[in-house]
């Protein structure tokens, strides 16, 4: 019987596999499109992340990210990394180097979705293969939560993401974060002749709509197109529990905030190594105060910046006052970008 399946082959599925293989389970993964697989995503990883994934052995090519800037129409306030650099990376680019680990460490994946989830006691039925442990790492509208029932109401506001590239230098090792009345555009510099350009709004109009908001931004990128523009939404996404007795939700599947700040991949990693920790210890309850405590802070950060900024003045002067308190934002700043 297999130690372990993780439904959902992308980058917090894949790395729940390598640990998993570490660990000396035998994994296998499921995963329904085959290809590099690519998401609406900002791109950038925070410092946390990239230590993640070198862990693993994992150095996905990219350009180096030194920080963070915030800009609105008159104001501009920046932050360094204080704990090394993070990088730029095209999500099809992070996805085929994850292949390829998983690929040299023997772990086979399988091109189907699951369909059915069976609780035998000691151990499950998925599609009726025997497993010990079933991983959800299958994303913000993940079905393995749905099929079990795990999904919880999501109240308020609704926010979407965009995301297209631009065929350009990067002017900027800083990602750029663009505030306006209508939401953030997120400028991330991903390969020597390439930038991401994604768009966080609750406006739901086409991101050619939503970047003439973005007064600085829509003047550098006047006369650009954006290519394949990608989107994804509605973003806040709830479960009920990430544990269901043998089944653990791992990532944006076990519920997903915001991508304000940019931490999503740093925190399913490191959930995706607490998931397996807990299973090779043979208790899979431990893993839902860890997964708790390691998305505490990302939540509050998270949390207060999207109420705060619900508040049109709050929004209209949250750039000069970073940058009137630069220690403040600094600290802030730090606190993403460290390991999880």
């Amino acid at each position: 019987m297999r130690d372990l399946l993780v439904a959902g082959g992308g980058p917090v599925g894949l790395a729940t596999a390598l640990h998993a293989r570490r660990a000396g389970l035998d994994v296998a993964v499921v995963e329904p499109r085959s290809g590099a697989l690519d998401k609406a995503c900002g791109e950038g990883l925070m410092p946390g992340a990239l230590a993640a994934l070198a862990d693993l052995g994992v150095d996905p090519a990219g350009w180096p990210l030194t920080g963070i800037r915030y800009l609105d129409a008159g104001h501009v306030a920046e932050a360094p990394f204080r704990r090394g650099p993070g990088r730029g990376v095209r999500r099809t680019t992070l996805h085929t180097a994850l292949v390829a680990a998983a690929a040299e460490a023997g772990i086979e994946t399988a091109h189907r979705a699951v369909r059915a989830v069976e609780d035998r006691g000691d151990h499950l039925l998925v599609d009726g293969e025997p497993t010990r442990y079933l991983v959800a790492a299958d994303g913000l509208h993940s079905p393995v939560r749905r099929l079990l029932g795990l999904d919880r109401p999501v109240p308020g506001r609704r926010r979407y993401g965009q995301r297209g590239h631009l065929a350009t230098a990067p002017w900027t090792s800083m990602v750029e974060v663009h505030w306006s009345a209508v939401g953030e555009a997120y400028v991330t510099p991903v390969a020597a002749d390439l930038v991401g350009v994604a768009v966080l709004s609750d406006v739901r109009r086409p991101v050619a709509d939503l970047l003439p908001h973005f007064g600085r931004l829509a003047d550098r990128l006047a006369g650009a197109d954006l290519t394949a523009v990608r989107g994804a939404g509605p973003l806040r996404q709830r479960a009920r529990r990430r544990v269901a007795g043998r089944v653990l939700l791992v990532g944006d599947a076990g519920g997903y905030v915001d991508a304000l700040t940019g931490e999503g991949l740093a925190l399913g990693f490191a959930q995706a190594r607490a998931a397996v920790a807990a299973i090779a210890a043979g208790r899979p309850g431990g893993y839902e105060p860890v997964a708790r405590r390691l998305g505490r802070r990302h939540e509050l950060l998270t949390h207060t910046l999207l109420r705060a900024t619900r508040r049109p003045v709050v929004r209209r002067r949250l750039v000069p006052l970073a940058a009137a308190a630069p220690a403040i934002f600094g600290a802030a700043v730090d606190q993403l970008a460290r390991p999880a």
